[in-house]
């Protein structure tokens, strides 16, 4: 094998955090140590007053029984007022630290607007209650603007939550498929986290080609016509995809994949209107491409069984709403989910990458971009691929590693690259090592 052939079960790696955030292992939602002592002491200073009377700007530290710091501040808006207790991390207190609250209240009539606890050290992860009437809350569950759960009937006020235990908050919830999107376990990512190293250290390697590839015996070649390259070789999306597949694949086969099989049709996709313009468009090339991919790898690394597209194909979240953010606003939206030939709306894909990390911990995704294009008549053509590692870290913070067209890239530049496209993704596991 080459240079780059490693054991990745055995090369553990301490990924770095997301610059300028401060992540840290978190414990067990049922471990989090209970303030409540700090927010019954502050309820007739802070909560049951005019907001006009809660102490502006106040800034004071409590100190709870295991010694955990908890800073108490204000912070508002024309229109609210918010009391954050903040659990220290790393020196500091950011106000979404695992076991941080924040209580929303009106400027104009003090009522409690909200009630956001953070089960994780993560500003994107939270659970949130909302007065429903006088002997009920409405819960919510938010994770990178999507709602797992939204409005359900908490038999308990709102202003009772105040002051009790997390614990029996989380109780009467009793909802442990939903909490357990919070809990992650950091030790099930070792494998993406290993692998990752092993692909960066070959992009220096790698140029970009419009059409390229590699075929099967390691001759960069033109994916349309197979020929070899003539001008300095590379790789385009589709040709990286297949690259890092073949990396996947040759330490256990020995080989890389034939191009030209890649190419053939995979499963069910179009009708009868689009098959006229299967030569002329090409239109399902991206989403054949993954799909077999897909099939190659679940074929070698676990069984012919696992070819079908029920077994590659994500088709499914846990969530129906997001939230769309921009411009110091936002809106609650329904969310369609996955739509046959075209896959999921890219707005919530970074909802969609963390709840499969959850759910599918270690799986590693192909994705085709699609939308409907020109020239007339207008029809859905998946145009490009890219390759998402979603994983936590190993001090708890979640990421995506998005690699496209022979780079790493940015995500969130790539979701503001599509606003309004779809896209289709099939789902890779893991081989122990790595060499393309």
């Amino acid at each position: 094998m080459s240079r780059g052939t490693v054991k990745v079960a055995a090369f553990l790696m301490l990924c770095c955090s997301c610059p300028g955030t401060v992540f840290a292992l978190d414990l067990p939602l049922r471990e989090i140590p209970d303030d409540s002592a700090i927010r019954k002491k502050i309820f007739d200073e802070w909560i049951d007053v005019p907001p006009s009377r809660v102490p502006e700007k106040s800034v004071r530290q409590e100190t709870l029984p295991g010694g955990e710091r908890v800073e108490l501040r204000t912070e508002g808006t024309r229109e609210e007022l918010n009391i954050v207790l903040a659990r220290g991390l790393d020196g500091m207190f950011p106000g979404w630290a695992q076991g941080s609250w924040v209580i929303s209240r009106s400027i104009a009539d003090g009522g409690l607007l909200r009630i956001r606890i953070f089960p994780r050290s993560d500003p994107y992860t939270y659970i949130q209650f909302r007065p429903l009437d006088a002997g009920r809350s409405a819960m919510d569950a938010v994770v990178y603007n999507a709602y797992l759960a939204r409005s359900v009937n908490m038999p308990v006020p709102l202003e009772r939550l105040l002051t009790l235990p997390l614990q029996d908050i989380l109780g009467t919830a009793d909802n442990k498929s939903l909490f357990r999107y919070f809990e992650p376990r950091i030790e099930d990512y070792a494998g993406i986290r290993a692998l990752l190293p092993l692909v960066r250290r070959f992009l220096a390697d790698l140029s970009f080609a419009d059409d390229g590839a590699i075929d099967e015996n390691g001759t960069y070649v033109f994916i349309e016509t197979l020929l070899p390259q003539t001008e300095k070789p590379g790789l385009n999306c589709s040709g990286f995809a297949k690259w890092l597949v073949d990396g996947l694949l040759r330490p256990r086969t020995g080989k890389r994949l034939p191009v030209r099989t890649l190419k053939q049709a995979y499963g069910q996709r179009g009708s009868s209107l689009t098959t006229p313009f299967e030569t002329l468009r090409d239109p399902f090339f991206g989403l054949d491409w993954i799909r077999n991919l897909a099939s190659a790898v679940n074929s070698t690394l676990k069984s012919p069984a696992f070819t079908g597209l029920e077994e590659i194909e994500v088709n499914h979240c846990p969530f129906s709403q997001i939230i769309l953010r921009g411009g110091g606003t936002s809106r609650t939206e329904s969310y369609t989910g996955f739509l046959p030939d075209a896959g999921f709306d890219i707005n919530g894909l970074t909802a969609l990458l963390y709840t499969l990390a959850i759910d599918e911990p270690g799986m590693i995704y192909l994705g085709a971009v699609n939308n409907e294009l020109a020239p007339k008549p207008r029809m859905r053509q998946y145009f490009h691929i890219a390759a998402f590692l979603p994983y936590f870290d190993q001090n708890g913070a979640f990421h995506v590693a998005l690699f496209e067209s022979a780079a790493e890239t940015s995500f969130s530049r790539f979701s503001a690259r599509y606003p309004g496209h779809y896209i289709n993704l099939v789902r890779i596991p893991l081989e122990t090592s790595f060499d393309p």
